[in-house]
């Protein structure tokens, strides 16, 4: 993109801003939740391998981070000049493998070393950076990955699996300790359970991790995945005259299980 194309680009905004009632009335509260969305249909048009729909999605994007820019000039907190200043500069300091003379042997030296920049530049914790907001699990993720660049992480992939089992069998044991416990404690005990889970969640994207394998990804894959192959079952449901709701499990495994050697894999 050339500087006077994206000046244009700024320039619109800042009419549409001026001119457009709906665009004037937004800030930036009212626009983070289509911001979080924008960024989703990016990666959905990632994942689909629509590149020209990535083009557009991209855009969408891009119209985000120059209006969130634009309402903060109004509000004379920053201007989008800054925030270009702001990512060069960032990326400069990040990367003294490639503007300065520090030598790096592969990418893992390189994800070492941003880490140890960014505590550099006043950050208090390794994890400090990683969104509350995110997907708790693609957030369990990141900061497994952030504590892990520093030394923290398992040595065998096998012990990991340990872990996971380990958990798994903690969670059972709260859930038989509920099963036969009066509705008294049941709410503690629920919480206690939750808790659990969440630890075999986490020992999960532990070992995803160890795999080489991003657990959103491949959750986000399954749910594609379910939802295509639940159409079918429906799709075959309907051809016999009854709803989804007339249908019994016999009936609807046999349509999951055709659905399955169809699909394959996808």
């Amino acid at each position: 993109m050339t500087d006077c194309k994206f000046s244009d680009f700024v320039s619109i905004v800042k009419r549409l801003r001026k001119e457009c009632p709906w665009d004037r009335e937004q800030t930036n509260d009212s626009i983070k939740a289509n911001t979080i969305e924008e960024a989703y249909e990016v990666v959905e048009a990632i994942d689909n391998k629509e590149y020209d729909e990535l083009k557009k999605e991209l855009g969408d994007l891009l119209l985000h981070v120059v209006f969130h820019s634009v309402i903060a000039e109004e509000n004379n907190l920053f201007k989008i000049d800054e925030v270009i200043d702001s990512i060069q500069t960032k990326l400069i300091r990040r990367h003294p493998h490639v503007f300065g003379d520090v030598m790096v042997a592969d990418s893992n030296e390189v994800k070492k070393n941003w880490e140890e920049i960014k505590l550099g530049e006043g950050r208090e914790s390794v994890l400090d950076g990683v969104p509350f907001n995110m997907p708790a699990l693609q957030r369990a993720h990141r900061l497994q990955e952030k504590a892990a660049k520093v030394g923290f992480d398992w040595e065998k992939k096998e012990d990991v699996w340990k872990k996971v089992i380990e958990e798994i069998e903690e969670m059972h044991e709260i859930e038989n300790l509920k099963s036969q416990t009066s509705n008294l404690n049941n709410e503690e005990l629920q919480l206690k359970l939750e808790n659990e889970f969440g630890d075999v969640f986490f020992a999960m994207v532990n070992y995803a991790r160890f795999l080489g394998i991003n657990p959103e990804d491949a959750l986000r894959r399954t749910n594609k995945k379910f939802i295509k192959r639940f159409n079918y079952v429906q799709k075959k449901v309907k051809e016999t005259g009854k709803a989804i709701n007339e249908s019994n499990l016999q009936e609807m495994d046999k349509y999951w299980n055709e659905s399955k050697k169809i699909s394959g894999f996808d």
